[in-house]
């Protein structure tokens, strides 16, 4: 294969892979995170009345932006005390590898942004 057909071949799977993660990170979201984050990420799940401080609203753009990528790479491998947040938010770094937190942290982005296309 030439080096043109070979670079048109990766432009057209790109978009798979991109949405590949995307679901990874959903079903990653859907396992782990639902409970205190809830089904639509808004921080209403079924443990926030059990909860003195109330789970982050992964749809708040303007609070997820403000967040970097790393930032909830971090809080997500330590938990909440690694970015001086609730010590609430468990440490999911013995649960899920790097590439699955990079999924989640991608998953995120969609959450938060969404609406803003």
């Amino acid at each position: 294969m030439n080096k043109l057909m070979t670079m048109a071949l990766m432009l057209c799977l790109c978009p798979l892979a991109s949405y590949a993660d995307d679901m990874t990170g959903k079903k990653l979201y859907q396992t782990y995170c639902i409970q205190c984050h809830g089904v639509e990420g808004d921080g209403y799940g079924i443990n926030v009345e059990f909860m003195e401080v109330l789970p982050r609203d992964h749809t708040d753009t303007k609070e997820m932006m403000a967040r970097t990528d790393e930032d909830l790479f971090k809080v997500i491998k330590f938990g909440g005390k690694a970015i001086d947040k609730s010590v609430l938010m468990p440490n999911w770094d013995g649960n899920l590898s790097d590439d699955e937190i990079d999924s989640l942290v991608g998953y995120l982005r969609v959450l938060c942004c969404q609406g803003e296309e």
